[in-house]
Parts: C-alpha cells; sequence; structure tokens
C-alpha cells in the first residue's frame, strides 16, 4: 500500500438520551461514507459515560458499526474512569479492571499496532498509566516490544489525552494536570518514544483543534465531533469547533487536513441538558 488513508474522529460521547451529539456523529458518518478513508479511528470518551452506564458502550458501539469502513477505538476517561496524579484531587471515577474489561469487551481494543504505507502505527490507552492496575504494567511492557521491532519506519502514536501542552518539560500545574498525560508516566513514555523515529502524535480530550511541532514531532489534536466548552468553563488554547481530521500517510511523508462535516454543529455543553420547550 503506497498511500494509507485515516479519518480521525474523538469525543463522541454518544448516548441515547444526547439526540444533539447523535445528530453531530450523522453528519460524521456522511462524510466518512462520502470520502471513504481506509480506516476510521476514534481517539476517545467515545460514550458519554461508559463506567457507569454499559447502555452507552453499546448505544456508541451499534453506530460506529454501521460505519461504511473499520474502525479502531481508543478509551477516554469518559468511557474507562480517569488518571490519578500527584497534584491534583483524585478523579471521582479511576479506571478499573472492570471498566476497561467493559470497554474491550463492548467497543473494542485499547492498544493497538499495525503497519501501513511505510508507517507504524501505535495506539494506547493514556488513561491507565499512573493507576498500578495490571494493566499499566503489561501496556508499558508491550509497548517496549512494539518499539523494538518498528525497524527504522517512522512511527505516528494516538493516544485520548495529548502528551503536553507545548514541551515535554511542562509544570503539571494543578489546574491542567487532568488534561494531559500526567507525570511520571509521560516522561517514562517519552523517554521510550524517543529511540524511535516518532513523526506524529495525534489526539482529543481538549475538545479544541490544535497543531504544532515540537523538535521534529507534530502534534495534532482532534476537536470533539460533538460538543464545545465555553469559555466561561475552559480556557481558550486552540480553536473550538466540532470537526475531524484526515490524515494521508506515504512512505516517510504525512498530510494533515483539518475539516468539519456538513451540517455538524458547534453544540455547546451547556444545551446537552437544557430541557426541550413543551410541545
Amino acid at each position: 500500500m503506497s498511500q494509507f488513508r485515516l479519518t480521525q474522529i474523538s469525543d463522541t460521547h454518544l448516548a441515547h438520551w444526547l439526540p444533539k451529539l447523535t445528530d453531530n456523529f450523522h453528519r460524521v458518518a456522511e462524510h466518512i461514507d462520502a470520502t471513504r478513508p481506509d480506516l476510521v479511528l476514534n481517539s476517545g470518551d467515545v460514550s458519554f459515560d461508559g463506567p457507569t452506564s454499559r447502555e452507552d458502550l453499546v448505544f456508541a458501539r451499534e453506530l460506529h458499526n454501521a460505519l461504511p469502513v473499520d474502525c479502531v477505538y481508543l478509551p477516554g476517561n469518559h468511557d474507562i474512569g480517569d488518571n490519578p496524579t500527584a497534584v491534583a484531587p483524585t478523579p471521582k471515577q479511576l479506571p478499573t479492571e472492570a471498566t476497561c474489561a467493559a470497554f474491550t469487551s463492548i467497543i473494542g481494543e485499547d492498544h493497538w499496532r499495525f503497519e501501513a504505507a511505510g508507517w507504524c502505527f501505535i495506539g494506547l490507552n493514556s488513561l491507565i498509566v499512573n493507576t498500578g492496575l495490571d494493566r499499566e504494567a503489561a501496556q508499558f511492557d508491550w509497548l517496549a516490544s512494539q518499539l523494538d521491532s518498528t525497524s527504522g519506519k517512522p512511527v505516528a502514536l494516538f493516544v485520548h489525552k495529548p502528551l503536553y501542552l507545548d514541551a515535554p518539560d511542562d509544570a503539571e500545574r494543578e489546574e491542567t494536570s487532568f488534561r494531559y498525560v500526567p507525570q511520571p508516566a509521560r516522561r517514562r513514555l517519552l523517554d521510550m518514544l524517543g529511540k524511535v523515529d516518532l513523526r506524529l502524535v495525534g489526539s482529543g480530550h481538549v475538545h479544541q483543534r490544535r497543531d504544532f511541532t515540537f523538535e521534529r514531532v507534530r502534534h495534532v489534536w482532534a476537536p470533539s465531533t460533538g460538543f464545545v466548552i465555553s469559555d466561561a468553563k475552559q480556557e481558550l488554547i486552540g480553536i473550538k469547533e466540532t470537526g475531524l481530521v484526515e490524515y494521508r500517510f506515504a512512505p516517510d511523508s504525512f498530510e494533515v487536513r483539518h475539516v468539519r462535516a456538513k451540517g455538524q454543529l458547534n453544540v455547546d455543553l451547556d444545551e446537552l441538558f437544557e430541557k426541550e420547550p413543551a410541545g
């Protein structure tokens, strides 16, 4: 395969009781049907509340099953729970063996590796780092074995949470510690990735579109397909809009296209919980 076309969607937050997000997903599905990439990747927060609602996971998977091309997945904090960190309060829902098992049984594998167009693609479960779960140690061991076998190929890494804001040593301020892969797991991960030809890190989570390069590694933040968060509730870092990201990989190069599906709306988070007017 001389070229490989990948479409990244993220933060779909699907649940049967949130029709505005379902509508946005349908607009994205129509775009995917029209463009027919080789693969679709959902980089996390597939469901609205996976840890407490198996129905959300099932509903999300059913909608993805209707896509016209194959799809791979990564879990987000709304799917399995959020990382503990050294500087912030313990999240209300931590990842557990049970929430991780529910994700893999209903949605799909939570970490993976494949090769296409001369590239090595790796997806990681970024929410289990710093948890102390057996899955965390197993994933790091698995990653080491995968990186040892890249044979010099360029590597594209996909995770739910961005690795960092601007640089690897960004201070872990309390107000942002939940937003990026936390220390010390981040440092360990970057040390491992420093041994291969890492070219791209694709992520989601922040609900803002952003695209920057640090020391030859391009970092692409996919926006949510579902909703945006107002400035009153979240600082502006990138571009607040719904959308998706399209990639075209060729041996030793890649292109990125930031797009919105026709008819996709910038639903505000606050709108999700507004009551419908009486008929």
